[in-house]
């Protein structure tokens, strides 16, 4: 098993990357994962129009904390414009090291626009915006992530894997789903292979059920892709960056917390949003992380339930009195669902979008709105 990756002139090692994840892969949360294991750490999704017009919300999103050696951010992009000014702006005014284009998200206020898991289907524009991208970025690597494609019927991915790759992409990545099975089913892993046999220059990773350091070893002997990206698998699990970093490396695996071990990372993980943030907000914030933290965990419905209400980090101490914190992590908790499970889903797509996929345009105006952190 390889135990780097070079993504332009970035060296990553384990090759593991942090899916962005809306209103989750912030600051505090890239933190405490990397706390446990090395890594590429991708921030939220960030409009592309949004940070051209230096959008205060956008551009704070578009921050780092002091750890952040590698400044990595995802863009969601409409035109080429749009996204080679954005990219240019954060090299200046952020100074990142790496930028992911998201041609992959399947919400349907993405998708009715034209963009997101879509937009690919229109060939050329795609093309257009990540050749923009390359050539304003410079020495600064551009990657892409994107789906198989819309549906069955309308599959994308070899040719958009391709396209990225003549365009001077740095890397690709694929979540081996349509946009119209949402996050529902199981990935389907050989499409990963096949987009390895096409795209033969640059790196290619594997994204879909990647719950367990086993999961990615699989993954890639079984598909020859050249890393893993990592969504809802570390959902309550920061301590899956230090699995994989050990299954890399050869070493061996540090148990799973027990319950007590995970309540303390839970009161780290809202401390830093607190911080980050404000006490209001980061408790807001944390809140949807506590039923992920527990899956599998005998708490009782009231602990469950009152974590929901907590107000301070303190209350999440004091949900804990009277129960067993020396229970294990149970083993079958790694595999539970977490985040979205819905789908499929028919995909909203503009009206006459599918009649034409040589078009360059023009979207839908609201296509170009901004679209940041989800």
């Amino acid at each position: 098993m390889p135990d780097g990756l070079k993504i332009g002139n970035l060296a990553i090692s384990p090759p593991v990357v942090l899916a962005p994840m809306a209103g989750v892969t912030n600051v505090p949360f890239r933190e405490l994962c990397r706390r446990f294991g090395a890594g590429l750490y991708v921030s939220e999704m960030l409009g592309a129009r949004a940070i051209v017009e230096e959008d205060e919300r956008t551009l704070h999103l578009a921050s780092f904390g002091p750890n952040e050696s590698t400044k990595s951010i995802q863009l969601y992009a409409t035109d080429p414009a749009a996204a080679a000014g954005a990219v240019e702006r954060l090299i200046d005014l952020k100074g990142v090291h790496h930028v992911d284009f998201n041609f992959g998200c399947p919400a349907p206020k993405v998708t009715r626009h034209g963009g997101g898991a879509v937009l690919p289907y229109r060939h050329r524009l795609y093309g257009e915006i990540v050749s923009a991208a390359v050539k304003a970025a410079g020495a600064v690597p551009i990657t892409v992530k994107f789906r198989m494609g819309i549906d069955d019927d309308h599959l994308t991915y070899i040719q958009a894997g391709r396209i990225a790759e003549d365009a001077g992409a740095a890397a690709v990545a694929l979540h081996a789903r349509t946009a119209e099975q949402l996050y529902s089913g199981q990935a389907r892993w050989p499409a990963i292979g096949e987009l390895k046999q096409a795209v033969t220059t640059i790196p290619v990773l594997g994204n879909g059920d990647v719950f367990e350091y086993a999961d990615a070893e699989k993954m890639m002997a079984e598909t020859g892709c050249d890393g893993v990206v990592v969504g809802r698998g570390c959902l309550g699990r920061p301590w899956l960056f230090r699995e994989l970093a050990e299954g890399f490396a050869g070493l061996p695996m540090s148990r799973p917390p027990h319950l007590a071990e995970v309540v303390k990372i839970m009161v780290e993980h809202a401390q830093l949003l607190v911080d980050w943030f404000d006490e209001h907000r980061g408790i807001r914030s944390f809140r949807k992380h506590t039923s992920w933290y527990l899956k599998g965990y005998t708490v009782g419905r009231d602990v469950r339930t009152g974590l929901h209400a907590i107000e301070t980090v303190d209350d999440i101490r004091a949900m804990f009195d009277g129960i067993d914190l020396a229970q294990p992590f149970p083993a079958e908790a790694a595999s539970m669902p977490r985040g979205h499970t819905h789908g499929p889903r028919p995909v909203k797509v503009p009206y006459g979008y599918l009649e034409d996929p040589e078009a360059m345009g023009p979207l839908n105006a609201a296509a170009a709105v901004a679209v940041s952190g989800g």
